[in-house]
């Protein structure tokens, strides 16, 4: 190993059945440095971490650590530990219904009886040295999502890691918590703990990151300096091909010619929910993609949630075509043609245990009732034939969806609501946490879809992909609509002056 280096990987291959997850790579940290690993889901990140962290035991290949001659065998997370290495995921893994000083000591103290005043000094003592602002007392779960992760962060640096993983740190952070988090990173980093930042954020990595890693289809691509690799250059090495003006993709998709005179496909009016949001209007008509916008708790995913029957109605109109109906739950709103693709796809979205096959035909299942199961032939028909569409990467029909990258179980959910042949589709958060090549596919495959006489609600957290995709969006604030934008309004500056109460009001 070469001075200031502390973690060399090399010649690192893990296959699993079908799949050859990493083929020959390298991996190199040095001393004090942030260091992003970056990818399309599927890339391999995630096991490379794995095999790092002693989750997966690697085919061939070698880990060396500062410090140690030969090279290390790490079978375990456990191993990994003892070695300095730690990893914070983006699903906090410490007890919630534990204290912030229970969390940071819980299962390193010595002996039969704990001093608890201790514990809480050495607590308040390390939250100091590193800025998190929690007290040691309070319960963790009162803590905001940043600082829980944090806290998991001051656990792992207390334990004299020298190698700190972060994966996926700040998919669920705001701006203001984003900052925090990385005023934290600068400091460990100045201490000399060495980071490795997995993200998806390109603009995130050129804020606080020194180097990249770029890995795809489980190879490596090359290590960069982040000064010497321009942004657009950056997503051609992690796609494998010139990345086409992202402007385009608009421009470039045919424009389904909507009726006037036709009924919109969905209206709603004065429509309200246990959410508490407050009443809105809202209409679709046939091929239209448009949009709910606005900032981090605006209501947003609330208004589509009650469009869809998600949360409780409270009161309001609903029109399908130009008919009033009752959608007081979601398999009303299912069997009218609507689809939801949900904004937590953890949480809400995929059922981790079942196949993606399974996966898959749910939703149409559910419409034609579980006591009419399809047969085995139809079930493989359905996923063989939205595998291929979507260009779901998988193993087969049969492996697990939690087996799966983040980007392959959006595909997933994306095919279930597909195959239930949705007049109206909602996507929230379709690509978030998702890399760029897949993000594109799936704008792609909006506008498409959209061209072909799908009415498409679409929201996103990135401003430039709401613009790049609807042609009308609904401005929200403080969980009620402002304002509504269309044409040669259609633009960031408007949008954030209907947000801040200076532009299209409504």
């Amino acid at each position: 190993m070469q001075e200031g280096t502390v973690l060399e990987m090399r010649n690192i291959y893990k296959y699993f059945p079908g799949v050859k997850a990493l083929q020959d790579v390298d991996f190199t940290l040095c001393e004090g440095e942030i260091h992003a690993l970056m990818g399309e889901n599927g890339a391999g990140k995630s096991t490379l971490i794995k095999v790092l962290t002693g989750v997966y035991s690697k085919d061939s290949g070698e880990v060396f650590l500062k410090g140690r001659e030969k090279a290390v065998n790490i079978k375990s997370p456990q191993d990994a530990q003892k070695l300095g290495i730690s990893t914070v995921y983006q699903e906090i893994t410490l007890c919630p219904n534990l204290t912030v000083a229970e969390n940071l000591y819980i299962g390193r103290t010595k002996g039969i009886f704990i001093n608890w005043k201790i514990v809480v000094r050495d607590a308040f003592n390390l939250l100091q040295s590193l800025g998190i602002p929690a007290d040691p007392n309070q319960q963790l779960s009162s803590c905001s999502i940043a600082v829980q992760q944090m806290v998991a962060i001051a656990r792992a640096v207390d334990m004299e890691c020298k190698v700190l993983i972060l994966d996926e740190p700040t998919s669920s952070l705001d701006d203001h918590e984003v900052a925090k988090l990385f005023a934290l990173m600068r400091e460990l980093k100045a201490k000399g703990v060495s980071i490795v930042f997995v993200t998806h954020f390109l603009e995130q990595v050129y804020e606080v990151c020194d180097k990249i890693t770029v890995l795809r289809d489980g190879k490596l691509v090359g290590e960069y300096s982040v000064k010497e690799l321009p942004r657009v250059q950056l997503v051609s090495k992690m796609l494998g091909k010139d990345l086409d003006d992202l402007s385009d993709i608009k421009s470039d998709s045919l424009k389904y010619e909507a009726d006037e005179n036709i009924p919109p496909v969905f209206e709603a009016e004065k429509l309200v929910s246990a959410s508490g949001i407050k009443p809105f209007d809202f209409s679709i008509r046939k091929g239209e993609v448009n949009g709910f916008t606005g900032l981090l708790g605006s209501g947003r995913s609330e208004c589509v949630r009650a469009i869809f029957g998600a949360d409780k109605i409270l009161g309001g109109k609903v029109k399908i075509n130009g008919r009033e109906v009752k959608i007081s739950k979601p398999i009303d709103a299912m069997k009218n043609g609507i689809g939801y693709l949900p904004e937590d796809r953890k949480a809400d979205g995929i059922i981790g245990d079942l196949s993606v096959r399974e996966n898959i035909i749910l939703a149409l299942q559910v419409k034609k009732g579980f006591f009419k199961p399809f047969t085995k032939a139809q079930a493989n028909a359905f996923a063989d034939e939205y595998i291929k569409l979507l260009g779901i990467k998988t193993a087969s029909a049969d492996t697990p969806i939690k087996s799966l990258s983040g980007g392959n179980q959006q595909k997933v959910i994306l095919a279930r609501w597909l195959l239930t042949n949705p007049e109206y589709l909602i996507l929230d958060e379709p690509t978030r946490g998702i890399d760029v090549g897949t993000k594109i596919d799936i704008q792609k495959l909006v506008l498409k879809l959209a061209s072909e006489g799908m009415s498409i609600t679409f929201i996103s957290s990135e401003i430039d992909e709401m613009l790049r995709t609807c042609s009308r969006l609904i401005v929200m604030r403080d969980r009620k609509t402002v304002g509504e934008l269309d044409g040669e309004d259609l633009t960031q500056n408007m949008i954030m002056n209907t947000i801040a109460g200076g532009g299209n009001n409504v």
